[in-house]
């Protein structure tokens, strides 16, 4: 069985106009929130082999926030520029070329393909939140057979629930 944690980046800041999109920080809130969801991941005892990240910069921080508070090492934080405002079928073909040695991997990104995902999916969910967790469990072996068939809806958490 696989699992798959879609994270929505943290809170970002829009107090620079100067600063583009993609280079857009994380806010106070954010900072605050990513660490609390992290710490509530490990509550639960959930540790991911991999963490994959979008380039942005308030989604990379979130990955870096997550990994410092599951005590992850680097090695395990990868960041693919396909994840920047990726479609949901993006987002699946990123999660689908893995490797099977990962079990449980984290995909930290930007709505709305984390929606369209969700949805895609067969998820019940209107709006996952910045800094929210999306949880799936797929009943295969290997990612390249990742689908909206083989897989159900394992949890769902975000900072105001």
């Amino acid at each position: 069985m696989k699992k798959i944690i879609l994270v929505r980046h943290g809170k970002s800041a829009w107090n620079n106009p100067n600063l583009t999109d993609h280079d857009r920080l994380l806010a106070a809130r954010g900072l605050d929130d990513v660490p609390e969801m992290g710490f509530r991941l490990m509550e639960k005892g959930i540790f991911p082999d991999l963490i994959i990240s979008s380039t942005a910069i308030r989604a990379s921080q979130t990955a870096a926030l997550l990994a410092e508070v599951l005590h992850l090492p680097k090695s395990k934080l990868t960041y693919d520029k396909n994840l920047y405002h990726a479609s949901a079928s993006m987002i699946l073909k990123t999660i689908q070329r893995q490797d099977d040695s990962n079990e449980l991997i984290f995909v930290v990104g930007h709505n709305p393909g984390m929606n369209d995902f969700i949805d895609f999916f067969g998820g019940n969910l209107d709006n996952l939140p910045t800094s929210g967790q999306y949880g799936w469990l797929a009943d295969t072996d290997h990612w390249l057979q990742l689908r909206p068939e083989n897989s159900r809806t394992w949890f769902i958490d975000y900072p105001k629930k």
